[in-house]
């Protein structure tokens, strides 16, 4: 699998990322050797790189990841990632929530370090509703501050944030200069994140937050590429949880049969196409791969293996999203 560079970590990611959240889920509600067999399949296709966070599956998805990766070599272990989501209502202060969930996730993966150690909130410009205000993000002693100190201690390689809530008060945290890489929602669906206006798209508006990544060498791992799996199939398995304003799953499954429907089956599985589209980008450092069975696995490497989307497939989509997708 092709690796590309991660940023100003300096580092080479694979194009895929193992995703172990609750949406995929395939290390959290399948059995141990389907797990087993799913970090096998990952590393054998060039999958460099897992992602992770303490919240996905109450703690499952890290104590899952930890006992499969102790009975690998050293060096055959992937990097990993993993987020703290901090209870912005606790009377326990932002420094002593951030240290105490790496402790817990550290003791979880049964490592002494992570390579990355990001922010799971949505950032805006006031606290509420389980955002944080961007000024509390940035303010000196803040929490990329606390981050900072976090990696200035050796415990973990490089910080960044879950770029979702309000694209301005995300824009500010990367033109800060105080993260390395950003978790970025782009897919078909929503393309905002990598353009500069919305042009007829009726969607919540990242618009500039790929060219912001770009602008300061921050890495980018994009999320959601399936859009919880309506990119993917029609099936359903209850766990299409909306991380964005798109919340009606109706809309969403329509969303998804008109750019099937503009861009025809000659691209590969309905997966694989919305895979190629996220690393057309150039600015997508990685596509961080959500995953429930093993076969899926299987299917993405062979969607990375296959390249981009051509550009013919790109201007096809253009109508579609200037349209509104016909909605």
């Amino acid at each position: 699998m092709k690796t590309r560079r991660f940023g100003r970590t300096g580092l080479q990611i694979s194009e895929l990322v193992f995703g172990g959240g609750w949406v995929g889920g395939i290390l959290i509600h399948q059995d141990e050797d389907t797990k087993r067999r799913a970090i096998r399949t990952a590393l054998d296709g060039g999958i460099n790189w897992i992602d992770t966070a303490a919240d996905y599956g109450q703690g499952q998805s890290e104590l899952a990841i930890g006992a499969l990766l102790a009975d690998l070599a050293p060096a055959e272990r992937p990097s990993l990632s993993t987020k703290v989501r901090l209870d912005l209502e606790s009377n326990e202060d932002y420094a002593s929530q951030i240290r105490r969930s790496l402790e817990v996730s550290l003791e979880r993966l049964r490592m002494d370090r992570v390579a990355l150690f990001q922010l799971h909130n949505p950032i805006a410009l006031a606290t509420g509703g389980g955002w944080i205000a961007v000024e509390e993000v940035l303010r000196d002693g803040g929490v990329a501050d606390q981050l900072i100190t976090l990696k200035d201690e050796g415990l973990v390689d490089h910080v960044g944030f879950t770029a979702l809530g309000e694209a301005p008060s995300c824009i500010r945290v990367i033109d800060s200069g105080k993260v390395d890489t950003a978790q970025v929602y782009y897919n078909l669906l929503n393309p905002s994140a990598g353009r500069a206006s919305l042009g007829g798209l009726e969607v919540q508006d990242f618009t500039g937050l790929i060219a912001a990544c770009t602008r300061n060498d921050v890495g980018v791992m994009n999320i959601r590429t399936f859009a919880a799996g309506v990119l993917a199939t029609d099936a359903r398995h209850g766990r299409e949880i909306p991380i964005t304003t798109e919340d009606d799953l109706d809309d969403e499954v329509r969303r998804a049969h008109a750019v099937i429907a503009a861009l025809g089956d000659g691209h590969g599985t309905r997966a694989q196409t919305a895979i190629r589209f996220s690393l057309a980008h150039p600015g997508v450092s990685c596509v961080v791969v959500g995953l429930a069975e093993l076969s899926h696995l299987e299917e993405a490497i062979a969607a990375a293996e296959k390249g981009p989307l051509p550009a013919s497939a790109l201007a096809a989509l253009e109508p579609v999203w200037e349209a509104n997708f016909g909605l």
